[in-house]
């Protein structure tokens, strides 16, 4: 039942963001999702099944927006910025993706089961960098923004625009060219 679990899943997601995960009860997300919980039962086992699916689904999402930064017809160092620029919104927009960014998980969401840690996310970003980029630095460059960008996250200021990120991306260029 795709449908069935894509509906618990968005009312897991909406329950999430108004209480913390020890408040979120599997008969709201039911009632919310309009299936009734033995549904929820079935496609998920329990609280702990859906916790572990909707943190899947959050990296699936973060990574979705990661690509959908990286193949717009823009000059790389832009798409660099909007991964960047990507990264700083979804992580200050959803606590499941500043935990998978950061690592700093908290009594008040799912527990994150074999969730990719923050190194692992980082290299599935750079992995998607390698296809999507020029050959060589590409990778590393945009492995760099999101790290730059994490910087964002964890001592959060005013959140960067583009012309911003531009300016920091390329003035490692600058600084590597003239070594």
């Amino acid at each position: 039942m795709p449908a069935a679990r894509t509906a618990l899943l968005e009312a897991a997601g909406e329950a999430l963001a108004a209480r913390p995960w020890p408040g979120v009860r599997m008969v709201d997300v039911a009632a919310a999702a309009g299936v009734s919980r033995q549904t929820l039962y079935n496609e998920f086992g329990g609280k702990a099944g859906l916790g572990r699916a909707l943190v899947r689904r959050e990296t699936e999402r973060y990574l979705e927006g990661v690509e959908r930064a990286l193949s717009t017809p823009a000059p790389e160092s832009e798409r660099l910025a909007a991964v960047a620029e990507w990264t700083v919104r979804a992580a200050r927009a959803h606590p499941l993706v500043r935990a998978l960014l950061t690592g700093a998980w908290d009594a008040g969401l799912p527990a994150p089961g074999r969730a990719p840690g923050p190194g692992e996310l980082a290299r599935a970003v750079r992995d998607l960098a390698a296809a999507a980029l020029t050959p060589g630095e590409g990778a590393e460059r945009c492995e760099l923004a999101v790290r730059l960008a994490l910087s964002y996250v964890v001592a959060p200021g005013e959140e960067p625009g583009t012309a911003e990120l531009l300016g920091l991306l390329s003035a490692r260029n600058r600084t590597a060219g003239a070594r």
